[in-house]
């Protein structure tokens, strides 16, 4: 999952970045609504976090997500402010927000309310996929193979969480560098290619199929 953090505070936005990466998301950060417009307009998030108070204004984060639902921009977004009172919360979600967390506020929270707001919006309720002997489990973020844990890396899980979600669905490279990596890796990368081959050693070959100068997919069925 690829997620953008709008905080123009670098003490508060660094280490929430930070933790989010070590947990295998890929993450964008910008410090103003003009910076966050552009990413949210080029880049297909997850989830957005937004802070209210940006440098363009005390309200500019309520201004900025009711602007890219405007936009047609759907991704939820989680609210992380020092604003606690009621009338802001009614703001918030009336602009086009999904959640609201007050500062300070715990990491490991934040990754959970992630996590929840990414599960609601998908179009079913679904918490695992079944093909095989494979189980992927989204809410504990792991695979099993004949009913043993498999050991994957935070971003194996991303890449083969991507790609079962819609089976059948046929990614780019440059797709799956967009919703599995962020902007610091170049779409001309192998580093799909790599992460391919040891989702295959783990899991089996068949677990992730290449259309050959397409792109990557799941297979359909159970």
């Amino acid at each position: 999952m690829r997620f953008l953090v709008v905080e123009d505070e670098s003490a508060i936005r660094r280490p929430l970045v930070a933790s989010l990466r070590e947990a295998g998301y890929a993450v964008d950060e910008a410090a103003t609504a003009a910076e966050a417009r552009d990413l949210a307009s080029d880049f297909p998030f997850d989830a957005l976090m937004v802070d209210v108070g940006l440098p363009e204004g005390p309200q500019a984060g309520f201004d900025l997500v009711r602007d890219l639902r405007g936009r047609g921009v759907g991704a939820p977004v989680l609210y992380l402010t020092a604003r606690d009172a009621v009338e802001d919360r009614i703001a918030g979600l009336d602009a086009g927000g999904d959640d609201y967390l007050v500062k300070p506020f715990h990491l490991g929270e934040v990754q959970a309310r992630l996590r929840a707001l990414v599960r609601r919006g998908r179009s079913e309720v679904q918490v695992e996929r079944h093909w095989h002997d494979l189980r992927l489990d989204w809410t504990a973020r792991a695979v099993y193979k004949a009913g043993e844990r498999v050991a994957l890396t935070a971003k194996e899980f991303s890449l083969i969480e991507v790609l079962a979600s819609h089976p059948g669905r046929v990614y780019t490279r440059e797709e799956l560098i967009d919703r599995v990596w962020d902007g610091r890796f170049d779409a001309e990368s192998n580093v799909v290619d790599t992460y391919v081959r040891n989702l295959r050693r783990k899991l089996g070959d068949d677990v992730v199929r290449t259309l050959r100068g397409v792109g990557y997919s799941f297979p359909e069925g159970e």
